[in-house]
This record gives structure tokens, C-alpha cells and sequence, in this order.
């Protein structure tokens, strides 16, 4: 518990979140990192201690409120102030020559353009008041969107607070980073699920989830560049509008062109098109605008679209080749995945000779087959992938590909099950898959060992060194010295950063054990919540399941993998290395009142709260001993029912669980709160 009092704590957080949203500030918005991450995470970590122990501090500006976590039954809809309207098109420097022409001809006025890059994602529209972030919505048809506001509080690149307290609409384009992309559909491939066709569609799918923790793991970002009602911004033309809202702490896109030469607009255009793949976000075009607004409003508007901007449409990129062959590996979870192998060719930015099928259901959708000539792009710009077969070009002697029934590396037979769409290899001792959790098990986010890439795991494994990944702590110096590349100073230095990882907390090493369906955020919450690896091999379902934010995929994962003979012994070959078995992190809140009535008790928060917000709620409740979580089960202790409660309630109700209504909570709360402070 912090030494500090309640006045000094408000203060304490006061200046934690200036700092915090400062650095988040540079780092999110203005891509020029102030702090490490070691530091940022220090400060964050002190607002949160200070805020669980004074539930009554946080503010919905606060850092530590971007997280999600509320559920929604569906999205409202709402209608936008001022219609968002969509643009017109050219598709080659005609097109922008004949809307130079038409400009020149709907005003007198000497007049110049801004050039911005249009933004591969989906339209958003924010509303702040007094300074504040209020509501969030997408664009829907331009005049009815649906209200996002809890998802797009987690993109750490809208401010909940401005810079100053000004009251108006502004407008840009949500979108998923190519690197955010990529390790999306990689975890999805890996875990055997539909991948996303493309940036934008993952960007539009993560807005629409009616889970906004699940918005918050998806890394999304914004670019801003307009406004619905900028009056009370001072501002007179685009340029400026642009300047001012990044003055607000507004993330704005700094690549952009202010010219009054339509040659010169053609001359970035073209430079951008060339850079595009080397961009860390997708764009599908450059936006041209008018940049005077009182010029703007004098050349007016069509029925859908302003008559003073167009959007400028790169060509797609596509090119045919001839597919070769199609391999299949094996990941660590045991999903075999197809990689078509191609002629070499040259598509946006790189050579291509290899692209990811997928999986088996793409495979024999596409009806893909040795010899074909194939037409290609990159999904994303980054990832090579087959759009469809020339059927013209198809060999006569052609014949349907044939689907592996055996696992490339073990040969053991491969399942094809219900709920997936991957070919999946169960057995637990395939080469493939013990080498590939290896990787894993060392990596960054697991057990952090240093020194050991994949071609010395892969070599560890080849020549007998390790069976499992138990055996690297028993790893001898004479051991890694048979290895290509190895000598000895290397080898000291792998041993080092072995036995440095000893010492880990137990998440790291539960994430390293490679459990279906468990990240390392859910490997976090589950050492926080059990301590001790022999009490997380002993949770049952329901105890899993009565965590916040976990389902029955997580828990039938857990309890399944814990249940094989084979990982207790993994378990006591660790125990025997002297590796640390238990959470080392920072507890949960400790309990203050050990009398209280909510003590012991799983208490369930479902429905719309007008008294405290859910946080406040769930904070006061563990902070008197109760555990909130997100699921009802047989041994949920209460319900507490706020207005609109659906679905909860009715499971509440069928197994005779005590519901309460939210002004019974207010009462037990504030009755419990006063016995505290006696």
C-alpha cells in the first residue's frame, strides 16, 4: 500500500498523467520517443498502484482508462452533425488535369491546392467538448454512423483531452500499422483462424468489436485531417486547419504538398507512389483539396461530394507468375501450413518467389494446382499472396493438388478439425513442432534467453542436446561447443543468459510453454491470479473462467494442457533446474477491510452504472475483498444488475444466483466503505 495520503496521491497522479501523456504524446503521435519503454512503463505502473488504491482519483483522461474491457450488447447509431461526405475519383493524370480545368472554371480567385495521403483504413469521426473526448463514431453511409467511442479510446493516438478546451468534430481515418497487421494475421494463422484480407479490413474489424480489449491488442493509430465545425478553431484554409489540430495534440499526416501547379501536384503524386511500399502504414491514393475555405464553399458541392477535392486512386499492383510447388511446415502448435513457390517476380518494392496459401480450405477454394499461372499482389504491401488462376493458361495435363494426409516432418497423420480451418499435426514429439517451441520458449517475450536464434536451436535439437525445452538448463559448455559457430566466448555468454532466466517470473515461463489460445497478456493474468505453477495445473475450468476477460477456449486450453502426464513431468525437470516456478510481479490490491460483506465473494457487474463508472465500481469491490469478474458461473456469489442488463441476467435468473440492483451495491459499498474508516 502507498505511504502516501489521499491529497499527496491526487497530486502524485496529477503529475503522472502529464507526464504519461506527454510521452504518449511523442511516442504515438509525433513518432519521436522522449523516454525508454522501461521508463514510460515505471510511471505507468505507479499511476495504476496509486489509482487501485484510491478508486475515487481516476479520471476518464487517465493513461490507465485506454485499456477497454467493456463489452457492448451492439452499436448505437448516430448522426453525424455535418455529413461526411466521400470524394471523387481520377485514376491518371488526365483525370487531375480535367479537375485542375473544371476548378479554374467554378471561381475567379487565385487558388491553391493541399495534397495529403489517403489513408488505407476506415472513416472515423471524434467529438471533443471543452477539450474533452466524448464520443467516437464511424462514418456509416455519411449521415448515420455507429458509435465506437469505447474502442476508440483505446488507439493511443487520439488525446481524451486536448490542449486546449475547444468544442468541435474532427474527422480522419483509423487504420492498423503493416507491422500490427502482419503479427495479427501471423498469431491468427498460428492459432489456425481466418486471416484479414488486408490492413483496412483488420482496422474495420477491430473497430467493430463489441469487446474493446480485444480493440486495445490490435496497436491501431489514426491520421486526422479535417473538421465537421471549425469555427472556433480561427482557421481559414486546410493548411491551416491541419496545423491548428496538431497544435491541439492531434495526430496529422506531415507528408503533404501546398502548391498552386497542377504539374507539381502530378510530380508528388508520382514520388508518392514510388515510396508507398516503404511507408509503415497502406494508402491507396492521394487526396487533393481546394485549400481556401471560403473558395471551397464558392465552388459548392454535388449530392455525395465536394466539387473541390478528388481522390487520386494508385493502379493495383498485380502481376502473374507461374506457381512451382507448394510446401508445407509444421508450427509450434502443430498447424501445417501451404507456401506456394513461385517464378521470382517483381511486385511492389521487392521480388516475390514465395506466398503464403494459408491454409488446406484456400488451398482447394482457389483450386490452386502445380503449373498454373497465378495472378499475385501484396496483401497489405507486405504480405505476397495468390488472387486467383488464369484458367486460360492452365495446362491441359493439369491436375487437381493433391492435400497432404501426413505431417511433412513426423509423417504422423494429420487432422483436419471441425471448428478450423488449418490441417493440424497432433503429435506432441514432431521435430517440427519441438523445435518451433524452442524458438518460442527463448524468445523475447518468454523467457528472454538470449543467443539462442533458430538455426542454434534448430542445431540443439538435430544433434540430441535438448529433447524438450527443460533440457537447456542442463546444457554444458562442452555441449554448445559442438555446434557450427560456436566458441567459447559464445558459449559462456548462452549459458549466462540461461541461467539468468532462472530467475523469471512465472508468466514468462507460462507463455514460453507455447498453451494453445494463451498470449502473453493472458499468461500475465493467469500467474498474477494463481502465484504458483502447482496452482495453476490445479485450477479447474470454472476458476479460470471466473477471471475477467477469459472464456471457456482459454480455459479448456489450460486445463488441457496441464492435465498431459508428459507436461508434469516438463514441470518437475524444471523444478529440478532450480527455474523459478512462481509470480514474482507486482500483487493485486490488497485487501483493507477483511470484514467486509463483500469479502470472498465473486461478485458479476453487468448493464449500464450511473452512480460509479464499471472501473470504479470494480476497484472499490477488490479493494474490500470481493472478485469481480467478467463471466456467470455456478459460483458467481452476486449479480449486480444495471440498467439495460441483458444476457447475464437471464443466466443469473435460470441458476438462481442473488441479483442486485446497483443502488443495493451503492449501499453495501458506502456501508462498507464507512466501517473501513472507523
Amino acid at each position: 500500500m502507498s505511504k502516501l495520503t489521499l491529497l499527496e496521491s491526487e497530486e502524485r497522479a496529477r503529475i503522472l498523467r502529464e507526464r504519461l501523456n506527454t510521452y504518449g504524446h511523442a511516442y504515438y503521435v509525433l513518432d519521436a520517443p522522449m523516454v525508454s519503454d522501461q521508463e514510460y512503463d515505471k510511471l505507468y505502473h505507479e499511476l495504476v498502484a496509486i489509482e487501485t488504491e484510491y478508486p475515487e482519483l481516476i479520471i476518464q483522461e487517465s493513461p490507465t482508462q485506454r485499456v477497454g474491457g467493456q463489452i457492448l450488447a451492439g452499436f448505437e447509431k448516430v448522426a453525424h452533425d455535418v455529413p461526411m461526405l466521400s470524394l471523387g475519383n481520377a485514376f491518371n493524370k488526365e483525370d487531375l488535369i480535367a479537375f485542375d480545368e473544371r476548378i479554374q472554371k467554378l471561381t475567379d480567385k487565385p487558388f491553391n491546392y493541399v495534397c495529403e495521403l489517403k489513408i488505407d483504413g476506415l472513416a472515423v469521426s471524434l467529438k471533443y467538448e471543452a477539450g474533452r473526448f466524448v464520443r467516437g463514431a464511424t462514418r456509416g453511409d455519411g449521415t448515420i454512423g455507429e458509435e465506437i467511442t469505447q474502442n476508440l479510446r483505446t488507439v493511443k493516438a487520439i488525446p481524451l483531452s486536448l490542449r486546449e478546451p475547444i468544442t468541435f468534430e474532427v474527422r480522419g481515418e483509423c487504420y492498423m500499422p503493416k507491422d500490427a497487421f502482419a503479427k495479427l494475421n501471423e498469431d491468427r494463422d498460428e492459432k489456425g483462424q481466418e486471416i484479414f484480407a488486408n490492413p483496412r479490413n483488420a482496422a474495420a474489424g477491430s473497430l467493430r468489436q463489441l469487446d474493446s480489449k480485444v480493440t486495445a491488442e490490435r496497436h491501431l493509430s489514426v491520421f486526422l485531417y479535417g473538421a465537421a465545425n471549425f469555427e472556433a478553431l480561427a482557421v481559414n484554409s486546410q493548411s491551416e486547419l491541419l496545423n491548428k489540430i496538431s497544435e491541439l495534440g492531434l495526430r496529422t499526416n506531415p507528408l503533404r504538398l501546398e502548391s498552386d501547379a497542377i504539374e507539381e501536384v502530378w510530380a508528388f503524386i508520382e514520388d508518392i507512389q514510388e515510396r508507398r511500399h516503404t511507408l509503415p502504414y497502406e494508402i491507396d491514393g492521394v487526396v487533393i483539396k481546394v485549400n481556401d475555405f471560403e473558395t471551397q464553399e464558392e465552388i459548392g458541392y454535388t449530392v455525395r461530394a465536394p466539387r473541390w477535392a478528388i481522390a487520386y486512386k494508385f493502379p493495383a499492383e498485380e502481376k502473374e507468375t507461374i506457381l512451382r510447388d507448394i510446401e508445407w511446415t509444421v508450427g509450434r502448435t502443430g498447424v501445417v501450413t501451404p507456401t506456394a513457390v513461385m517464378d521470382p517476380v517483381f511486385i511492389a518494392g521487392s521480388t516475390v518467389q514465395r506466398a503464403s496459401l494459408h491454409n488446406v480450405d484456400l488451398v482447394q477454394e482457389k483450386d490452386v494446382r502445380i503449373g498454373d499461372t497465378v495472378l499475385i499482389h501484396k496483401a497489405g504491401d507486405i504480405i505476397p499472396e495468390i488472387i486467383s488462376v488464369n484458367l486460360d493458361k492452365r495446362p491441359e495435363t493439369s491436375e487437381p493438388y493433391q492435400i497432404p494426409t501426413h505431417c511433412p516432418d513426423c509423417d504422423s497423420q494429420l487432422a483436419h478439425l471441425e471448428e478450423e480451418v488449418a490441417l493440424r499435426c497432433l503429435n506432441p514429439q514432431c521435430p517440427a513442432q519441438m523445435k518451433e517451441g524452442l524458438s518460442h520458449f527463448v524468445s523475447r517475450n518468454a523467457m528472454n534467453i538470449s543467443g539462442l536464434g533458430v538455426r542454434v536451436v534448430s542445431q540443439m535439437y538435430e544433434k540430441g542436446l535438448v529433447k524438450n525445452v527443460a533440457g537447456l538448463y542442463t546444457l554444458t559448455k562442452d555441449a554448445l561447443l559442438q555446434l557450427d559457430k560456436i566458441k567459447d566466448k559464445s558459449a559462456e555468454n548462452i549459458l549466462n543468459a540461461i541461467d539468468a532466466s532462472r530467475t523469471n517470473s512465472l508468466e514468462r515461463l507460462v507463455f514460453g510453454l507455447g498453451i494453445r489460445n494463451v498470449g502473453a497478456k493472458a499468461a500475465k493474468m493467469l500467474a498474477e491470479e494463481f502465484e504458483t505453477i502447482d496452482a495453476l495445473m490445479a485450477a479447474t475450468k470454472e476458476e479460470i473462467v471466473a477471471i475477467e476477460g477469459f472464456g471457456e477456449i482459454i480455459a479448456d486450453s489450460v486445463t488441457q494442457f496441464f492435465a498431459l502426464p508428459e507436461v508434469a513431468e516438463l514441470i518437475q525437470e524444471f523444478r529440478e533446474s532450480g527455474v523459478n516456478l512462481s509470480y514474482t510481479g507486482p500483487k493485486k490490491a490488497a485487501v483493507t477491510n477483511t470484514d467486509s460483506i463483500w469479502q470472498g465473494k465473486t461478485v458479476v457487474l453487468t448493464g449500464k452504472l450511473t452512480t460509479y463508472t464499471r472501473q470504479e465500481a470494480t476497484a472499490m469491490i477488490e479493494r474490500l475483498g470481493g472478485n469481480v469478474t467478467g463471466s456467470v458461473s455456478k459460483k458467481t456469489d452476486w449479480l449486480i444488475a444495471g440498467e439495460d442488463a441483458g444476457s447475464k441476467l437471464t443466466k443469473a435468473q435460470s441458476l438462481d444466483i442473488p441479483v442486485w440492483t446497483e443502488a443495493e451495491m451503492v449501499r453495501h459499498l458506502e456501508s462498507s466503505g464507512r466501517d473501513e474508516n472507523k
